[in-house]
């Protein structure tokens, strides 16, 4: 047998365990599984909806009146993109228990409540960066808090919009 039937016949039977090129897939569904159950954990706690960029997608082209929030930072993330028609609020990373104006970029409930608006039934979507990110949740979590009904984070961020090559916006 020729060296590169070696070569190919050893990458195969790595491939096959699982460790080709130092991946374990057993280990890749544990930190999968982590992900998903803080997700949803989060959604719990926060008491709003999850929803997928192809749903995020049809209500963008069907709906009026969505209010979708940008919870990353302005400079940072923001003006370099983000999805189209969004508002750009600045929530922290860690669980926001209490409402401390240093960790939103000193903004109070009442600038969020002034950028949710006066209807407590209007569709809310609130988003970060990423899965893990939870921004968002923060963001979805206070609009529940404070009465809104039709609350929604997508959890996929700006990096699953960019994924589905998706159109973003940016501030000149």
């Amino acid at each position: 047998m020729s060296i590169t039937g070696i070569l190919c016949l050893l990458l195969g039977s790595l491939a096959v365990n699982g460790y080709a090129f130092g991946t374990n897939k057993f280990e890749e569904e544990v930190n999968k599984e982590k992900a998903a159950i803080k997700l949803l954990r989060e959604v719990q706690r926060g008491d709003y909806k999850v929803i997928s960029t192809a749903e995020l997608q049809d209500v963008l082209n069907t709906e009026k009146d969505v209010l979708v929030i940008d919870t990353m930072p302005y400079d940072a993330s923001y003006k370099k993109g983000h999805i189209p028609t969004a508002k750009q609020f600045l929530f922290p990373i860690p669980e926001m228990i209490e409402w401390q104006k240093e960790e939103t970029a000193d903004k109070s409930k009442d600038d969020f409540l002034q950028l949710l608006g006066a209807d407590k039934n209007r569709k809310i979507i609130v988003y970060c960066g990423f899965v893990k990110c939870t921004r968002s949740h923060n963001g979805a979590m206070w609009a529940r808090k404070l009465g809104y009904t039709n609350v929604y984070r997508y959890p996929g961020g700006i990096f699953a919009w960019k994924g589905a090559h998706n159109q973003i916006e940016t501030v000149e």
